[in-house]
């Protein structure tokens, strides 16, 4: 915990969650006269040279954003290494896997797609709802108006419903040959697919308290041990896989099993760090009563977290499946374009993490006026982030392609269709870190209504329309780059409209709703 001279000792993590102190000088009367013993015409001329009060105010301001974009770039980093870690998990599984055959190759991509598309939204939007109440919980009990224990309350009750939520996902993995078929996919596909989801179902289930555990960490604004426990265990997963598959004899279905022992392994690992190392100071001891109850609330967020995040996410996975009907090349092309936007898309994402809590940790103590900075901060730094990466797709666009595949007629369309993947980083960034804006504040139901409306109510089915009426591939991207810019221009207008005085005062209704606040017992003292 940090110590209440936080001034006086240097900056580390723990001291991203504290609002940005005030200035000095924007405190200053302007009126006010400089400190000394003498007034000496050299004093008084210096005085009369002395900058204006409202540029030192102005440049007070502009240090207090520079500090606010320094603070969620040290935070984002490490959430965007992470989650390029973690994504690499399945990659490097599906990889080693290929080496088997063709058809093996398929099924373990077609199986980590699906389940990205269900159980792993479970772990990466229902756990959306400890960014809104934890970030906040854990510095209103800094200021005294909610109990100190209750961000491990919120955990347990995350872990509660989010397990309740795979459970459900886990049913339909083992009825997925049914699916399958209704999905008209190729018969081996059915089969062996079927049976890899449920060789990955215990598996599954790491991955969502992994990243629960991780949200807790990040609501005290720990953001590295992630990264460190995944350095650990990746390199792990690849050895892993390699041993279950080719050399103990699993074949196809030692994928699932190797990378399920890799999530597993990473949440301990997580675990013994928060145990023993930080992170612990808030875990109040295991409370299954507190954290069963006021579970419909979160729930609820969890909920809505998983339609905002999914609703863009199965766009994607729509785009994807309508390319396969346009013929082989434009499938290859689609597929590395779509391997590229899966790492860049960690970028925006990440930064939408590190806004979430951050937002989350000024509502949580009262300070509207930081809460707006951070999210227009967090606008801005995704705009930049999102321009460097178009220049840098624009750049390469016509040799991109030649990292995949050596195929002449791919390289040339996925040149055709950089531009216009290349055009929406920026509309992406704004997604992201609005997107975080509006989970940190509890409004996950926003961006889901604003993904479906702009997708499916729009550019999607014009994209669609496109791409079989003489567009082709390049079609598709033209919808899903329209769905971006405006999903990215609603969230950041209504993120600036937003009542912030108000947002903290729902802030800390949702701590009283869930039961880890004090505002209550303090009202009936």
């Amino acid at each position: 915990m940090a110590s209440p001279s936080a001034s006086s000792s240097p900056p580390d993590e723990t001291t991203f969650l504290l609002p940005i102190p005030e200035s000095p000088l924007s405190k200053q009367s302007p009126y006010s006269r400089p400190h000394g013993h003498s007034h000496s015409r050299s004093d008084s001329h210096s005085h009369s040279h002395s900058r204006p009060y409202w540029l030192r105010s102005v440049c007070s301001d502009h240090a207090l954003w520079l500090s606010e974009a320094s603070l969620q770039i040290k935070a984002a980093i490490p959430v965007i290494l992470a989650y390029t870690l973690q994504n690499s998990l399945q990659t490097v599984s599906v990889l080693v896997v290929g080496r088997l055959s063709a058809e093996a190759l398929a099924t373990a991509a077609f199986s980590y797609m699906f389940a990205m598309s269900t159980a792993w939204l479970v772990a990466l939007g229902g756990t959306t709802a400890l960014d809104t109440l934890a970030s906040s919980s854990f510095t209103a009990a800094a200021a005294g108006t909610a109990d100190r224990s209750g961000l491990g309350v919120l955990l347990q009750r995350g872990l509660v419903v989010l397990s309740g939520f795979y459970a459900l996902v886990a049913l339909l993995w083992w009825h997925s040959e049914t699916v399958f078929r209704w999905l008209g996919q190729e018969e081996f596909i059915c089969v062996q697919s079927a049976a890899f989801l449920r060789c990955l179902i215990p598996g599954g289930l790491g991955y969502v308290w992994f990243e629960s555990l991780k949200k807790y960490l990040q609501a005290q604004a720990i953001y590295r041990p992630g990264t460190y426990v995944l350095l650990v265990t990746s390199p792990l997963n690849a050895l892993l896989n390699y041993l279950f598959i080719h050399r103990l004899g699993f074949g196809l279905y030692g994928a699932p099993i190797a990378t399920g022992i890799s999530y597993w392994l990473s949440f301990l690992l997580l675990a013994a760090y928060a145990t023993f190392v930080r992170g612990s100071e808030c875990w109040g001891g295991l409370d299954l009563r507190r954290a069963c109850s006021h579970t419909a609330p979160f729930a609820r967020l969890a909920l809505l977290g998983v339609m905002h995040v999914g609703t863009e996410w199965w766009a994607f996975e729509i785009v994807a499946l309508a390319s396969g009907r346009l013929g082989t090349v434009p499938l290859a092309a689609q597929s590395v374009i779509m391997t590229a936007d899966q790492v860049i898309n960690t970028v925006p994402f990440g930064l939408g993490v590190a806004v979430s809590s951050r937002l989350g940790n000024l509502l949580g103590s009262r300070d509207h006026v930081g809460a707006k900075r951070a999210a227009h901060t967090g606008a801005m730094l995704s705009v930049a982030a999102g321009a460097v990466i178009l220049a840098a797709l624009m750049a390469s666009r016509h040799t991109f392609g030649r990292l995949f595949n050596d195929d002449e007629r791919v390289i040339r369309l996925v040149a055709d269709v950089m531009p216009h993947v290349a055009l929406f980083q920026i509309a992406d960034g704004l997604n992201g870190s609005c997107g975080g804006a509006l989970r940190g504040m509890g409004r996950q139901w926003v961006g889901a209504v604003i993904n479906m409306l702009s997708y499916y109510c729009g550019a999607l089915p014009a994209g669609i329309f496109l791409a079989f009426h003489g567009w082709g591939l390049v079609g598709l991207w033209v919808g899903q780059c329209v769905a971006l810019y405006l999903v990215g221009v609603f969230e950041w207008v209504i993120v600036g409209m937003s009542n912030w005085e108000q947002e903290v005062a729902n802030a800390m209704q949702r701590l009283e709703d869930g039961g880890v606040s004090n505002i209550a017992q303090d009202a009936a003292v």
